[in-house]
């Protein structure tokens, strides 16, 4: 299988006031189509890794590769490109523009990439609204749906460009019970039908027990693979 991502001896200190190690020596891969949660207790790393690894944060030490490419010592302009291009993200807080419409908030970084035709990119939105039952809300501003009609769409925003990978940061920590499982077996579907991988960062062991793998935090290390 393809590995999408990719870390060898990842390190991560942090320097306020004192350096204070927060990542120990993380060797990890995810493959393509591999729908894998990370858990572990608060503070013990996880948002951290995760924002390492979509090369949000970039002070670290060791190896980052995704899709094959070393991520270190690249400029901000190529690795924003990385992550337009081959990531989608989804929060726990959906950061859909209110002003906007459901469509336009799923288009906008299709539009920013540019690689399609504006009409081919609202094509391309309908799909992914249409494959989470969402489509009709298209015409209305994002400030007028649910929290889960929210979340559903800001997963089809992550789609929009196509990513190798989906990552989430705690994506149902706001939903209840009937869209968290909405939004699971959307993930399922996206691993299983798109051959997309997944990181999804999660506090709830309902949901980490059905994804392909766990990976285990404790202290800033990796206690289970």
């Amino acid at each position: 299988m393809k590995h999408i991502v990719e870390t060898q001896s990842l390190n991560k200190f942090f320097h306020d006031p004192v350096d204070m190690q927060v990542l120990f020596d993380i060797n990890m891969n995810i493959e393509q189509g591999e729908f894998v949660s990370v858990v572990g207790k608060s503070g013990c790393g996880k948002s951290t890794l995760l924002y390492v690894l979509s090369t949000m944060d970039t002070d670290y030490k060791g190896s980052l590769k995704i899709d094959g490419i070393e991520m270190g010592g690249k400029d901000e302009a190529f690795l924003a490109k990385i992550r337009n291009e081959k990531i989608g993200f989804v929060f726990q807080f959906h950061y859909l523009l209110n002003e906007f419409t459901v469509l336009q908030n799923v288009m906008l970084p299709a539009l920013k990439l540019a690689k399609l035709p504006e009409e081919q990119i609202r094509i391309n939105a309908m799909k992914h609204l249409q494959n989470l039952g969402i489509d009709k809300m298209a015409d209305k501003e994002a400030f007028r749906i649910s929290g889960g009609e929210k979340q559903r769409v800001a997963i089809a925003r992550a789609l929009i460009n196509d990513p190798l990978i989906i990552m989430g940061d705690e994506p149902t920590g706001n939903l209840d019970k009937k869209n968290t499982e909405i939004v699971f077996e959307t993930f399922q579907h996206i691993s299983q039908s798109y051959n997309q991988a997944l990181l999804i960062v999660t506090h709830d062991p309902g949901f980490a027990s059905r994804t392909h793998r766990i990976i285990e935090m404790e202290d800033g290390r990796i206690v289970k693979l």
